[in-house]
């Protein structure tokens, strides 16, 4: 399957789904994840190594956190050199007053919001997609 690159097909098939549970952003400082962690996403940072885990995994392993997030994937297939997308939605969300915390995948688009309105952006992603939809149309 090719990665779609045009802006309005992505939004219109954007089909955003969340992932059950809660995530949280935390750090270490050595390059190792720590037993009993298996991180969603992983950033290597010059500060230490950001982990984004299950809430559980992190309470577990005693990892300090400050943000709760659901976890939202963009189930079209995006290219990684398409222009919009995150922007896009993005700024659905802000205009919604919600932050978006976005990793770009190889096949997907992925994004944390804040665990309490997680609904409430799905709900705002797919209005989006929506929208996108008639234009297309």
């Amino acid at each position: 399957m090719n990665a779609e690159r045009d802006l309005t097909l992505l939004l219109a098939g954007m089909r955003p789904e969340l992932a059950p549970g809660r995530y949280v952003f935390t750090t270490v400082a050595g390059p190792a994840v720590p037993a009993g962690v298996a991180p969603v996403v992983t950033v290597a940072e010059r500060e230490g190594l950001t982990l984004v885990v299950r809430q559980e995994e992190a309470d577990a392993a005693a990892l300090a956190y400050d943000y709760v997030a659901g976890w939202i994937t963009l189930r079209i297939h995006s290219a990684l050199d398409a222009v919009g997308l995150t922007a896009a939605v993005a700024g659905a969300l802000a205009d919604a007053g919600m932050s978006c915390n976005v990793v770009a995948g190889f096949h997907h688009d992925h994004l944390f919001v804040e665990h309490a309105r997680a609904e409430e952006a799905l709900a705002v992603l797919n209005g989006l997609a929506e929208g996108a939809g008639t234009l297309r149309d």
